[in-house]
């Protein structure tokens, strides 16, 4: 080659590649970055190359367009390949990718390790499709979590309060699940808050405790003063923790879909979106934004009520705050769990002080929609002063009007003991199968009614137990939002009978239920704007009943009746109409472009062109390729819409 030949030659792959580049993004509809575009020009010289090498001389010329066309099958195939592997936008180059090579092997590590504590303590039938019994499977499952580490130990505390899926013995053993977590280092902690505030903590800070208040998997709490005198509490998430929080989660995930995919027990405790709801929740506890968020949710739709409130909570200081750091008013008391002592010791009667702390939770949840989801002994704060305070706002339930007007009916039918309400108010707030056989749901409604509000007894938390065997025995799904009310009073449950012993919860629910439910935890304000919007509407729907039902009426008389329909109004419908028929088109050109050239191939006697090849072959070549070029592109499309 002389060196006069060279830059043509490099010009026209320079061509080559940019042509096959553009024209593979074209044919597959995709918008496509300066890497891969360089990457798919490459593959098409490449094997422009390659044909050019294999391809006879006295071919020349007449398979052109087959060799540019196989070429560029070639190319759109890698795209669409590369498109599928890692999606435009997904991943950067090259630095992303490493990254992302680096998460999967740090990954398939922490897999490798969750595995041989599996097999290790015994688990590992379990997991091969054996039916999952309390006996001989719950004390090595809270040995294994124990052994996993913080998230698995959270997953275990969280299951631990689902009475309605699992087992008393499994229960009672998961619930002693702890973990003790040793504090951060304190220079680490400084250099935390240095990240955070671009400046040492002593300049934001007139003191800091080195000693946290409390130390969880998670984060840590330490005890501080601002320049103004004002005492606070930092809440610090654990430095690196979120890398490690996630890659457990995703590991609780899959084990989750493998176990649904092999056994039944699985599928019949809804495992997947078990832990899809806890890996959320988990996500949610890592951003401190959330928390505080939820802190100014709960506050601002208590500010809405009348009267003193029942239970207080800590003020927030935004401007301290952010992702990793949480400021909050230091509230002066001790937690719950730690100060039953000094219950003996207060003014107060103690039913008075229990009565208050559930009349601020079933507020939160029958009125406001937005309940505190894990009020623990520890999230529970006695003050100096005698009052309560809810902290920890980590862990928020949200619901929504129409299921907490069926919680009201389910209560207030619960206090008056009709099997026939109580039912309807289940069927509202439950997800329900397609057949529901209702009569017999009334009678064992009825029958648990006999056997827990009958008697002198007051009934426990064990009664919710039953009826959510009630519950599945017929079918239906608990949602994770009702889920989270019962679990959030059976957390409740056990605190209120430490401060008031023989405290009546479910009677007391029942009242307080009733009281909602009559609006005495609105004002009188908000209630009459209810009302009266309530009113001017039905009031313009009365106005124009009559004259609508005149024209019905009138048009039954003359036999004109008639029900107009549009379909595909919406255009979303268009947009997947047009889609699925264009998808549809491509395959059929494709298989038809396919077919017939598969056809004339096998015709011999056509025009010679050449020794070896006649014109049905050369056209049957050129269909086969166009053929090719279709079904990639239908392919692509599809796979992009398949969802």
């Amino acid at each position: 080659m002389s060196a006069a030949s060279l830059p043509g030659l490099i010009t026209g792959l320079i061509l080559f590649t940019v042509a096959f580049a553009v024209a593979s993004r074209r044919l597959l509809g995709l918008r496509i970055g300066i890497v891969r575009s360089l990457l798919t020009g490459a593959v098409g010289s490449t094997v422009v190359m390659i044909l050019s090498e294999v391809q006879k001389e006295e071919q020349s010329g007449l398979l052109l367009g087959v060799q540019l066309g196989t070429t560029l099958v070639v190319a759109m195939a890698f795209l669409a390949g590369l498109e599928v592997v890692a999606p435009s936008g997904s991943l950067g180059w090259p630095n992303a990718w490493w990254a992302a090579l680096r998460s999967s092997a740090a990954r398939a590590r922490r897999y490798s390790g969750i595995s041989s504590i599996v097999v290790r303590h015994g688990l590992r039938p379990y997991l091969r499709g054996r039916e999952a019994r309390s006996t001989g499977l719950a004390v090595p499952l809270r040995r294994a979590l124990e052994e996993a580490g913080g998230t698995f130990v959270k997953l275990g505390q969280v299951l631990a309060t689902r009475d309605d899926l699992l087992p008393p013995a499994l229960v009672r053993e998961l619930s002693v699940l702890q973990y003790q977590v040793p504090p951060e280092p304190l220079p680490d902690i400084r250099s935390e808050l240095v990240r955070e505030y671009g400046r040492p903590a002593r300049e934001v800070f007139a003191s800091f405790d080195e000693d946290p208040l409390a130390a969880a998997s998670i984060a840590q709490v330490h005890r501080a003063r601002l320049v103004d005198g004002t005492e606070v509490v930092v809440k610090i998430r654990r430095p690196g923790i979120r890398a490690g929080v996630e890659r457990d989660l995703d590991v609780i995930c899959r084990l989750a879909r493998q176990l649904e995919r092999r056994t039944g027990w699985a599928v019949s405790l809804g495992l997947v979106e078990l832990a899809d709801n806890f890996a959320r929740s988990v996500q949610e506890e890592l951003d401190f934004r959330i928390e505080a968020q939820n802190l100014d949710d709960v506050a601002d739709l208590r500010e809405r009520h009348s009267g003193p409130p029942r239970v207080r909570l800590p003020g927030r200081h935004r401007e301290l705050s952010s992702e990793r750091v949480l400021v909050l008013d230091h509230l002066p008391g001790d937690p719950i769990s730690t100060a039953f002592a000094r219950l003996d010791e207060l003014p107060r009667d103690r039913a008075e002080l229990a009565r208050e702390l559930l009349g601020e939770l079933m507020r939160q949840i029958l009125v406001d929609g937005v309940f505190h989801a894990d009020p623990h002994p520890g999230n529970i704060l006695l003050l100096a002063d005698g009052d309560l305070a809810l902290i920890d706002f980590g862990s928020v339930g949200r619901i929504d009007a129409q299921s907490r007007s069926a919680l009201k009916a389910f209560l207030v039918a619960l206090q008056s003991g009709q099997a026939a309400a109580m039912s309807d108010a289940l069927l509202d707030v439950l997800t329900r199968p397609e057949e529901v056989d209702t009569q017999r749901l009334e009678r064992d409604l009825g029958r648990f009614l006999a056997r827990h509000f009958n008697s002198r007894t007051p009934p426990s938390v064990q009664a919710f137990v039953n009826l959510f065997r009630i519950v599945t025995d017929h079918g239906l799904r608990v949602p994770a939002e009702i889920a989270a009310v019962f679990r959030s009073l059976a957390t409740l449950e056990g605190t209120l009978t430490r401060i008031a012993p023989g405290f009546d919860l479910m009677a007391e629910a029942r009242d307080l239920s009733t009281e909602n439910t009559l609006g005495a935890g609105p004002s009188q304000r908000s209630v009459q704007e209810t009302l009266q919007g309530e009113f001017y509407s039905a009031l313009t729907m009365l106005r124009r009943l009559p004259r609508r039902l005149d024209r019905v009426t009138q048009a039954m008389e003359r036999g004109q009746l008639t029900v107009s329909v549009r379909p595909f109004a919406d255009a979303r419908d268009r947009r997947y109409l047009r889609s699925l028929m264009h998808e549809a088109l491509l395959v059929v050109v494709s298989s038809a472009s396919g077919l017939t050239g598969a056809v004339m191939l096998t015709i011999d006697d056509g025009p010679r062109l050449t020794q070896r090849i006649d014109l049905f072959e050369l056209v049957g070549y050129h269909l086969l390729v166009l053929a090719a070029v279709l079904l990639v592109r239908a392919l692509s499309v599809i796979s992009r819409h398949k969802e």
